[in-house]
């Protein structure tokens, strides 16, 4: 997926079982990002960064849903922990994070496996992509102030 690009409308499933569709926010900007693993450091950094400037991207039209291949179960536990006031898809079947390109080759000390890139997708009101930050751009500490700008 581009900028530029019409975005999916199903989403998946988020940790509660319920469908999640870009429809559901129609009128609203979405912050769609996807991430490795819940409960690793730089996702949970990440979580925390998004939750703490929830209140500010709302105000400025944003919703906010998660995305990664971790199960139902294993993002309640995240979303508990961490009290993140947004849905997390559980894409086990790896379905969105094809269609939107983030489930790529990765190496980690030589070893190379498939994995999610972390990357987030705005858009907007329309559902149209319209801006998208990378994994090199991402700063899992700041990436809330880095949507606002």
């Amino acid at each position: 997926m581009q900028i530029g690009d019409k975005a999916p409308d199903l989403l998946g499933l988020d940790e509660n079982g319920q469908e999640i569709r870009l429809s559901d926010f129609k009128g609203q900007k979405l912050v769609l990002y996807f991430y490795p693993k819940d409960n690793t450091a730089g996702c949970t950094a990440e979580a925390c960064s998004l939750r703490d400037n929830y209140s500010e991207l709302r105000r400025k039209g944003y919703a906010v849903v998660g995305v990664s291949v971790d199960s139902a179960a294993s993002h309640q536990r995240f979303k508990e922990k961490h009290d993140l006031p947004f849905p997390l898809v559980a894409d086990t079947d790896h379905t969105l994070v094809e269609q939107m390109g983030v489930w790529a080759e990765k190496s980690m000390y030589g070893r190379k496996y498939f994995g999610t890139l972390r990357t987030t997708f705005i858009i907007n009101e329309e559902g149209i992509i319209e801006n998208i930050f990378l994994p090199k751009q991402i700063k899992t500490k700041i990436h809330g102030e880095q949507i606002l700008g």
